[in-house]
């Protein structure tokens, strides 16, 4: 379609050093950079110095049959898992978006945060600087950030709603809702890994505001975490977290904030109703 920006495409010699054969087809999805070729998905290295690096040593150590699959990374034959400013994993199947699978979804971030629970917290969050890295420490009051006009009115009801809490972090996907896919007799697949040092209580939030902003979200699962206390924290955080990046990522020139901000809104009196 005239005006979408083109998919990158690796060159071959990025293909050469991962030892794989084929055209790459570009993957719809994400933020529509990624490609398959054959039984892999290549994309632009992410985030800062390091990090990429990290993720895939990460992923490597993340056991098997543990209620959730994650794409195993693929490394040059020099044991790189970047070359030339691109990562490339295995291509999982599996049917995207969380649809009728709310359940699934919440379960495999469960399982896979619990096998992350002794990882320690990498260095290179602080260095991160992208609209969701402002826009988790705003969420967690560790700075603050204005917002477009038009979201201005739903920000300030939940900073006004904002209470401090006390729960553990630890190394969480950030952005579980439309990165878990499902296959008939497979374990659930994570995809995209997301990491933030956040308590895993708040990463179901994500989710679930989420499901409420832009999926088709039960309502009944609003109330999944509400036997913890801290719970409504959490949604308005992940709240928060979601209002803050979409600003950022809209600029000063955004001029389709009022369905946003109704949006929003709506979504905030829904949490203060429970």
């Amino acid at each position: 379609m005239p005006g979408l920006p083109r998919v990158p495409l690796p060159p071959h010699s990025v293909l050469d050093a991962f030892g794989l054969r084929g055209v790459p087809e570009p993957l719809t999805g994400g933020q529509g950079r990624s490609v398959r070729v054959g039984g892999a998905v290549l994309k632009p290295a992410e985030g800062v110095e390091g990090e990429s690096e990290w993720a895939a040593s990460v992923l490597e150590r993340l056991p098997r049959g543990a209620g959730f699959r994650v794409p195993r990374p693929l490394r040059s034959a020099d044991g790189d898992a970047v070359v030339d400013g691109w990562t490339a994993a295995e291509f999982l199947d599996g049917r995207t978006g969380p649809q009728r699978q709310w359940p699934g979804v919440l379960a495999a971030g469960r399982a896979l945060h619990a096998a992350l629970r002794e990882e320690p917290r990498p260095e290179f969050l602080d260095r991160r600087t992208h609209p969701w890295a402002v826009a988790d420490r705003v969420a967690w009051g560790e700075r603050e950030a204005g917002v477009v006009e038009e979201l201005a009115e739903p920000f300030a009801l939940l900073l006004s709603r904002w209470r401090p809490v006390e729960a553990v972090a630890q190394l969480v996907h950030g952005d579980l809702a439309g990165n878990v896919l499902f296959a008939p007799g497979r374990e659930p697949a994570v995809i995209d890994f997301t990491p933030y040092w956040r308590p895993p209580l708040y990463a179901e939030a994500v989710v679930i505001v989420d499901g409420l902003l832009w999926y088709d979200l039960p309502p009944d699962l609003l109330a999944v975490g509400a036997d913890d206390p801290r719970w409504r924290q959490m949604l308005i955080r992940a709240l928060i977290f979601r209002l803050v990046a979409l600003s950022g990522l809209a600029g000063p020139s955004w001029r389709a904030g009022e369905k946003e901000a109704t949006r929003f809104l709506a979504v905030a009196e829904a949490v203060e109703r429970g």
